[in-house]
């Protein structure tokens, strides 16, 4: 029998039985998009949904006792996913080709019985079973209860799970799996959208923790329609230089944690090693004091995180001065650079400025700001700073230098790994830590010039 289907326009709504290039209700162009027709009797959408029967309830009726955890068996997860697995919890892990996906969740659910007493399902879409055999002999992980499927139908990979009835699963990836009742190849839109919708529908019923792997674009986005994140609990993101050695794990959206947490990991011949103190691995000290050299203390999540901020100040030979940053927004720097112009005295005007974070690390936060531009004036001006100062505060267009969030945590962080001078923003001096550190406190940015000035 001929699966029905019909295309939705993403735009205003419309059903068409027939997909058109224009929208006939709204007239929007390109905006159709396949979509499963309703069944024809209930009796059909039972056996396409696998969805147990829903009811009305009374909310204050619910149990809101916290569920124990699962934990990954990686600490480092544990603490990007808010302290492990929510029974019922779908997580989106999502990463550029090689960077260590699969190893990743193959070291994770291979401890998984063994930690909580729960089996765990690897279903692999992309890779054969002796593929992910000999992965797992390479990584050492044990493999005597691990279980693996390789299938890439919805519905089939769901009915072999329900029977099952595992603790955790995993998906790798989402882009690979179809249903027949979509007409379109596997990795559209579609496809991915309804497989998916299946799959969240399965772990909300049973209460299985489910990984969903996914590709991305050449933008760093999830492969696939934008509502998919939306469906999930957690979105996880996976980064570094897959010919480097540091991986960093991200949490962009997260129902049962905090966000921007951040875990470390190291990439060895073995699989993933977790890095417990990444400040003491992403900060450099140079033997001698270096020019354009700022250590700053970060904030991923609940984390401090100490990394170095370098810059490099070069005449322009174009006469069209450059801007470029890594690891840090490229329109905050020229936004700096204007702030250090206007109240600070300091012109970049003719010159090429390149702004680096050490380590592959990002820095999303304001706290940067104040770092970056000592970093810019000690490059330009070719003046070295101390080796024991830190630096964080924000900058305001009028050169005033604004309090951040976590500033004892940051100071402990740092007092912790032998820094002993800080220049920080009033609002977040530490008096725990006067006997240990020499805090200065600015409130704008022309006195941390002069304090920078009167340190040589």
């Amino acid at each position: 029998m001929k699966k029905r289907t019909n295309y939705q326009c993403q735009g205003c709504g419309a059903t068409l039985s027939k997909w058109a290039g224009q929208c006939s209700e709204c007239e929007e162009w390109n905006t159709l998009v396949e979509v499963a027709a309703a069944p024809a009797n209930s009796r059909q959408a039972g056996a396409l949904t696998s969805a147990a029967p829903t009811r009305v309830q009374v909310l204050s009726d619910i149990n809101t006792q916290e569920q124990p955890r699962l934990r990954t068996g990686l600490n480092e997860l544990d603490r990007v996913l808010g302290g492990g697995l929510v029974p019922g919890a779908v997580i989106l892990l999502g990463g550029d080709p090689g960077i260590g996906k699969t190893t990743l969740l193959l070291q994770s659910i291979a401890a998984a019985p063994g930690l909580n007493g729960v089996d765990a399902l690897y279903v692999s879409g992309e890779e054969s079973a002796p593929q992910i055999a000999l992965r797992a002999e390479r990584l050492r992980v044990p493999t005597a209860d691990l279980k693996l499927l390789t299938e890439t139908n919805v519905d089939r990979i769901i009915e072999i799970a329900a029977a099952m009835k595992p603790g955790v699963l995993v998906v790798d990836s989402v882009q690979t799996l179809y249903t027949e009742v979509m007409q379109s190849p596997p990795g559209s839109v579609a496809q991915v959208r309804e497989c998916a919708g299946r799959l969240v529908s399965f772990a909300k019923h049973t209460g299985v923790a489910l990984y969903l792997i996914g590709h991305v674009t050449k933008d760093g986005a999830i492969a696939g329609p934008r509502v998919l994140e939306h469906m999930v609990d957690a979105t996880l993101y996976f980064e570094g230089d897959p010919g480097g050695q540091y991986r960093l794990i991200r949490a962009i959206k997260n129902r049962f944690g905090a966000v921007n947490e951040l875990g470390v990991f190291a990439m060895t011949d073995s699989g993933l090693r977790e890095i417990a103190n990444p400040s003491a691995i992403l900060l450099s000290r140079h033997s001698d004091p270096v020019p354009g050299s700022v250590v700053m203390v970060t904030r991923e999540g609940t984390r401090p995180m100490l990394v170095e901020v370098q810059a490099l100040v070069d005449d322009n030979q174009t006469g069209q001065p450059r801007r470029i940053t890594v690891g840090l927004e490229q329109n905050r720097l020229s936004m700096l650079l204007a702030i250090l112009n206007r109240h600070g005295g300091i012109s970049t005007a003719g010159c090429d400025v390149f702004v680096n974070v050490v380590g592959g690390v990002r820095v999303g936060e304001t706290a940067a700001d104040l770092s970056v531009a000592l970093a810019v004036v000690s490059s330009l001006r070719n003046r070295p700073l101390s080796n024991e100062l830190i630096v964080f505060g924000e900058l305001g267009l009028s050169g005033e230098v604004r309090p951040v969030p976590g500033g004892p945590e940051r100071l402990r962080e740092a007092s912790k790994h032998g820094f002993r001078r800080a220049i920080v923003p009033k609002g977040n001096a530490s008096k725990a830590l006067t006997k240990d550190m020499d805090v200065v406190v600015v409130e704008r940015l022309s006195q941390a010039l002069d304090v920078v000035d009167g340190m040589r």
